[in-house]
């Protein structure tokens, strides 16, 4: 008996080793010391006094640990800076889901050549950069006499996220099979409870990618803030970071700091949403 279990034992063996992507794993820990060499960087500059880093370099081990970077971080604006790119990503996200929610379906339902045309003009948007229109985007801006409010960050944010995320509900919602739209409209639904009580929890795969995505870019956005605001009252994080580079010295532990604070919100909220966002994109979130 003993032997036969020798036997098995030694069967397994190879056939674990055969199961094994060596390269796969090779490339992944490769893949992890690129990520962890910068990360490290990262949080050990902010765990030195000022002095201490200037003396030994970015990438020595920590001969002292204080938080004096995080206490001077958070004594300053940053809680401003952080409240006020709360409000333009929640903003940015909650617009561009209601509104491509409603062009998407509006897209799927109507099938006339109007609609067809306006889902043409939403995936001309994708070829057209922020950068080419920032003109005409501050002429308008001014002109509705938003310069120098959260609100002049949020509109044109939103506007550039809606043509991928038109695109990706439509997607989603394709997927819905005929017969339940027929079948809701048997029942006498009429097309607002259609789109709330069949199209909405079909596609929530594809609604929070589109929130994820739109959030994402609101949060890290720097043009639209950077030119059309001015005031310290509506700087958002990515411009508060100015605030530790002087014209002659830079408090680097403060600036990774207010970095490693800025990242925490955002990078929570992609960690519960990955899965989501990973399925819309790959075209299954309406399944």
């Amino acid at each position: 008996m003993s032997g036969t279990g020798d036997t098995r034992s030694t069967s397994r063996r190879p056939a674990a080793w055969r199961r094994a992507n060596l390269p796969a794993g090779a490339a992944a820990v490769l893949w992890l010391v690129i990520v962890a060499v910068p990360l490290y960087i990262l949080v050990a500059s902010t765990v030195q006094s000022r002095s201490t880093y200037l003396e030994n370099g970015p990438l020595s081990l920590p001969t002292e640990f204080t938080l004096d970077s995080y206490r001077r971080v958070l004594e300053g604006d940053f809680p401003r800076y952080l409240l006020n790119t709360l409000i333009v990503t929640v903003s940015c996200a909650a617009l561009v889901i209601v509104l491509a929610v409603t062009v998407a379906y509006s897209v799927i339902r109507t099938r006339s050549r109007t609609s067809r045309r306006i889902f043409q003009l939403f995936l001309l948007g994708l070829a057209i950069p922020s950068q080419a229109v920032i003109i005409p985007v501050y002429l308008m801006i001014t002109e509705l006499q938003l310069y120098d409010t959260l609100l002049a960050i949020i509109l044109p944010t939103a506007a550039f996220s809606l043509p991928v995320s038109v695109l990706i509900l439509v997607g989603s919602m394709r997927d819905i099979e005929e017969e339940q739209y027929e079948s809701m409209a048997l029942d006498g639904a009429s097309p607002a409870r259609v789109l709330w009580q069949l199209v909405v929890p079909m596609t929530r795969g594809g609604i929070s990618t589109v929130g994820v995505f739109s959030a994402l870019g609101a949060w890290n956005g720097f043009m639209f803030p950077l030119i059309l605001t001015q005031s310290r009252e509506n700087r958002v994080l990515t411009l508060g970071l100015y605030d530790y580079i002087g014209e002659f010295r830079v408090d680097i532990p403060a600036l990774l700091a207010a970095v490693v604070l800025s990242i925490v919100p955002i990078f929570t909220a992609y960690l519960f949403a990955r899965r989501q966002l990973i399925n819309g994109l790959m075209g299954v979130g309406g399944r």
